[in-house]
Parts: structure tokens; C-alpha cells; sequence
């Protein structure tokens, strides 16, 4: 279990990749070593779920942690949730795990979403609307929204731009248009149990984003995928105001290290006395860990 008085941040957003790293017979290793490539990470192939908690309990840091269900829409092989539930298991002192599968699947996601909630106590699901094509307010996911709203989970959503694919020819395939926040502002108005989480600096849509987070009380916003250098100077004036109870920390991992966001949120304009929230208690409240 966390002990939250030993850590000095929770990671919302860290990703599980396969053990064996980069694979070549689905076009993984290319999309892998180019994401490294533009987002500067310090590794060619993506580190194993030990290493990465390894590498956490060093920067006593907790994180969650999570695959990434798309192999319908990309043909790359997805990590077995339950494989990474074992392996986190195993660092239950440092990582949370999260689950991911594809709406696509319809009835079989929502059935293997009831297995991992009821079997393993999964607090919530990761979606990537690019990579798994689909629009968030597509009714076709409304089943597996349903189950996740039933059982408390929390819904993390990529929003905006994705360095998945970027710089690849055709951006590999990705179409940004899926990952627009406001299509989750029908999510949160049909599923208002659901705690649901926009992953991202919502570029393009920063401003949409801000707005479906202050208006809607079950939304969140986490702060991963950016360097904090690089934030808009709205994003920051709501961080410390009106969202500082709903803006969380969030690397990207491993394309950003922990220890390098932090260093440049160091060094933004954030009220001393909102950092705890924003770095480490807001997580804990939405995970259910603190009151």
C-alpha cells in the first residue's frame, strides 16, 4: 500500500509497455524510438514495469500506471491487464495500477472490466480516443462508462495532441480530431458519477478544456505529457485558482521523467501553498487514499 507520508508526489499518468521493449513485426519499435525521439526521453527501448518502479521508489514518488488497449484500431499487440496487475502487484509500495481496453470491444470489455474491478479492485480505466479511434461521446462506449460510473472508477481520457505518431508519415494514422475535451463534456453530463480525468495540456484546446473542468464537478484535469515550461499562462492562472483542487501532476512516463517535470514546475509561477494539492493531495482524494 501508498504511505502517503513517505512520498512526495503521486504520478496520475505513467505507461506500462511490454517487458520485451520494442518489437518490430507490428511497427512498434518504429512508433516507440521515434515518441523517444521527439519527446528527448533518456532510453531506446521503453523501461519494464520493475524498472519503472525501480525508478519511482528511487524519486519517492508514487505513480499510477496503465497500458494502452488499441491493437483494433493499430494492429500493435496490446499488454495484458492482467499481466500488469501482477507485475504491479509486486510494487504495490510505489505504482497503482490502472486498466485499459478498447470500447471498441463492446460486451467483451465490459465483461473484462468487471473481472478486473471486482477480482483486482482496478480504480479506473485509461482511454486514448486517437489511438483507439473513437469519439468519447460515441454511445457505443456508453455500456463501459456505465459499469465504471456503477463502481466508482475513474475514466482517464487523452486529450488533445499526441506525440504518438508525430513526425510519421500520415501521423501513422492518427487523427487528433477524436481527442477534442469538449466531446467529454457529454460524458460528464450523461455519467455524472464517473470521475473522469483529461490527460494533458489540451493543445489545441486548452480553453475547451479549462471550461468542461470548471463547469462539470466529476472533471479533471492532469498536467502530464508537457514540460510545465511549456504551459499557457491560462492553464496556469486556473491551476492556481479556480481548478486548484482539480488539476493534478502527471508525467508521461517514460517519455518524461518525473524528476525532469518537477524541475520545471520548480520554476513556474504556482502559489507555494497550492503545490501539495496539485503534486500529490488532489490525486490522493480522487484515488480515495486521503479524505
Amino acid at each position: 500500500m501508498i504511505d502517503l507520508d513517505k512520498i512526495r508526489a503521486i504520478d496520475i499518468h505513467t505507461h506500462a509497455e511490454e517487458p520485451c521493449g520494442c518489437h518490430s513485426d507490428d511497427g512498434y519499435d518504429d512508433l516507440q524510438s521515434t515518441m523517444a525521439k521527439y519527446f528527448r526521453a533518456p532510453w531506446q527501448h521503453p523501461p519494464t514495469i520493475p524498472e519503472t518502479a525501480a525508478h519511482f521508489r528511487e524519486q519517492n514518488i508514487a505513480a499510477v500506471i496503465f497500458p494502452v488497449d488499441a491493437e483494433r484500431e493499430t494492429g500493435y499487440r496490446r499488454y495484458s491487464n492482467d499481466e500488469v496487475i501482477e507485475l504491479v502487484k509486486e510494487n504495490s509500495d510505489v505504482l497503482i495500477p490502472f486498466a485499459s481496453i478498447d470500447p471498441w470491444k463492446g460486451k467483451m470489455a465490459v465483461r473484462e472490466a468487471r473481472r478486473l474491478i471486482e477480482v483486482h479492485g482496478i480504480k479506473g480505466f485509461k482511454f486514448h480516443p486517437t489511438m483507439q479511434g473513437f469519439f468519447p461521446n460515441d454511445r457505443m462506449a456508453y455500456p463501459f462508462y456505465e459499469l465504471l460510473a456503477e463502481y466508482g472508477c475513474i475514466g482517464l481520457f487523452h486529450t488533445g495532441q499526441t506525440g504518438v505518431g508525430s513526425g510519421m508519415r500520415g501521423g501513422n494514422g492518427m487523427r487528433m480530431k477524436f481527442s477534442n475535451p469538449m466531446h467529454l463534456d457529454d460524458v460528464a453530463v450523461d455519467f455524472p458519477d464517473m470521475k473522469i480525468i483529461m490527460a494533458h495540456p489540451s493543445f489545441p484546446w486548452q480553453e475547451e478544456a479549462l471550461a468542461v473542468a470548471q463547469h462539470k464537478p466529476n472533471v479533471y484535469i492532469d498536467l502530464s505529457g508537457w514540460s510545465p515550461k511549456y504551459f499557457p499562462p491560462i492553464l496556469v492562472r486556473y491551476c492556481n485558482s479556480i481548478l486548484r483542487k482539480k488539476v493534478l501532476f502527471g508525467s508521461d512516463w517514460p517519455m518524461i521523467t518525473p524528476e525532469r517535470w518537477l524541475a520545471d514546475f520548480e520554476k513556474i509561477d504556482i502559489k507555494d501553498e497550492l503545490r501539495p494539492d496539485i503534486l500529490k493531495n488532489n490525486a490522493a482524494r480522487l484515488l480515495g487514499l486521503m479524505e
